[in-house]
């Protein structure tokens, strides 16, 4: 159980830093877990070389049944729990990484307070499921920013924020107050992967663009990624004001862009698959945040 818990997680970030850091183990501890499953099966799941990892034809078609699994054991250990403790639970929240951070824990925090008895997992997603594990049904909530193609889920809005481009300090507009988006549509893109789908064109402001095709400069699942690449002068980045002060990097500045409709934070779910926890937690945010809601942001 545990060298596939690693190998979908490792499928998942198709980096053994990233995957590590989730795992809470260390890289060299990862890799051995990976050789020994690989070994011990035959089987050939991970492309490997001194600059990326990549799923095999082999692996990619294994990932889903896999990941799968985990969810029905995930299930079964809920279940187990759940029968021999009645009066306990937990819910499975997801996020995307970065969105709204500094809220995610108030939030937890307030809500574990109010119910002990409850425990909260919050899991960080990246760039590649924009949906933070509620598409594939790996969470029963999450804290996201929509648009995002669920159209069977329901939306509280927690949070709005406005965008802000990521430059290159040494940026011909770097030292701006402000920039219109018009002027940034002929920049050179880091983007967000494939998988993102309509939220990915969201963020190249696609609706903004005429049906010009965007110059796309590099892909990053993660800030760290997209910062990176930004500071490199690879290209510019499109984010919100809440990423501008949680990801501060030398060689980047944020310029707040006008002539864009507000960001949303949202938490979002599906009220078919909703826990009796979970329906708990969506009460209570939607009594303390947002626009009916008593927290100030």
């Amino acid at each position: 159980m545990r060298q596939l818990r690693y190998a979908v997680v490792l499928g998942e970030e198709l980096n053994y830093r990233r995957a590590a850091d989730r795992l809470f183990i260390t890289q060299p501890a990862l890799s051995t877990a990976i050789k020994q499953l690989e070994r011990q099966l035959d089987v050939v799941l991970f492309a490997r070389n001194t600059r990326e990892v990549s799923l095999t034809e082999v692996g990619a078609a294994w990932l889903p049944t896999a990941r799968e699994a985990l969810q029905h054991v995930d299930a079964a250990v809920d279940q187990l729990v759940a029968l021999a403790h009645p009066g306990a639970g937990r819910i499975r929240l997801g996020y995307l990484i970065g969105t709204g951070a500094d809220l995610l824990f108030r939030m937890v925090r307030h809500f574990e307070i109010a119910h002990p008895e409850i425990t909260v997992e919050a899991t960080e997603f990246d760039f590649s499921d924009p949906t933070a594990g509620l598409a594939d049904g790996t969470v029963e909530l999450a804290l996201i920013r929509p648009p995002v193609d669920l159209p069977r889920h329901r939306v509280h809005v927690v949070d709005s924020e406005h965008w802000v481009a990521c430059l290159p300090r040494d940026h011909r507009l770097a030292g701006r107050n402000e920039v219109e988006i018009g002027e940034l549509l002929d920049e050179p893109i880091v983007a967000a992967p494939d998988t993102a789908g309509s939220w990915r064109e969201h963020w190249l402001a696609m609706d903004a663009r005429g049906g010009r095709a965007p110059t796309i400069a590099a892909t990053a699942a993660t800030y760290e990624a997209e910062t990176t690449y930004v500071a490199r002068g690879l290209g510019i980045s499109f984010t919100t004001e809440a990423c501008a002060r949680l990801y501060e990097r030398p060689g980047v500045v944020y310029v707040p862009i006008t002539g864009r409709p507000s960001s949303d934070t949202a938490l979002v779910w599906d009220p078919g698959l909703l826990t009796r926890e979970g329906d708990l937690f969506v009460r209570h945010v939607q009594q303390n945040w947002g626009s009916d809601g008593l927290e100030e942001h």
